[in-house]
């Protein structure tokens, strides 16, 4: 399975749309919080055919309207208390905005991958056997704009910027 992982757009939807044209033919869309307004997230949900698992950020506003753009897409799942666990193509992953959280969670063994964002700087790295990948940021305000690409059968990941 194919999985793209996104962070930190800030509504910043020049390069959300730019991001979303790279990540076509992925099989599933990892969000890592920090879209912002909720037309965000509704051009994530109207610009990926997928299924997509977005984290709330803590800059994400009108968290009501947020669950329900997810809940109309129909695919969107949105969570909003800090850790998603989600079992794709045979991984475990877990899925958070912050990095004190996957610090602390990677190092248990639990997941074969662990996603977050946050800081808008891209980390690739491992925890024994676990992934920890910060896919860096859609916004673009503090370098290059990035995104990343996970293979689950492969367990490798490929940071893109553009």
């Amino acid at each position: 399975m194919k999985i793209a992982i996104m962070s930190d757009s800030h509504d910043n939807i020049w390069n959300l749309e730019k991001a979303l044209r790279l990540v076509q033919g992925a099989d599933v869309l990892l969000f890592c919080g920090d879209l912002c307004a909720p037309f965000s997230l509704k051009m994530l949900a109207d610009g990926f055919a997928g299924p997509i698992h977005a984290m709330q950020g803590n800059n994400d506003g009108d968290v009501a309207l947020l669950i329900r753009v997810a809940a109309e897409s129909g695919r969107v799942h949105l969570y909003t208390d800090g850790l998603a666990e989600l079992e794709l193509g045979g991984r475990k992953v877990a899925l958070t905005h912050y990095p004190h959280i996957a610090a602390a969670v990677a190092p248990s063994g639990r997941y074969d991958a662990v996603f977050f964002g946050h800081t808008h700087k891209a980390v690739l790295g491992w925890e024994g056997r676990t992934l920890v990948l910060n896919p860096g940021e859609v916004m673009g305000r503090f370098g290059k704009p990035s995104l990343a690409l996970y293979d689950t059968e492969t367990h490798e990941a490929k940071p893109v910027e553009f």
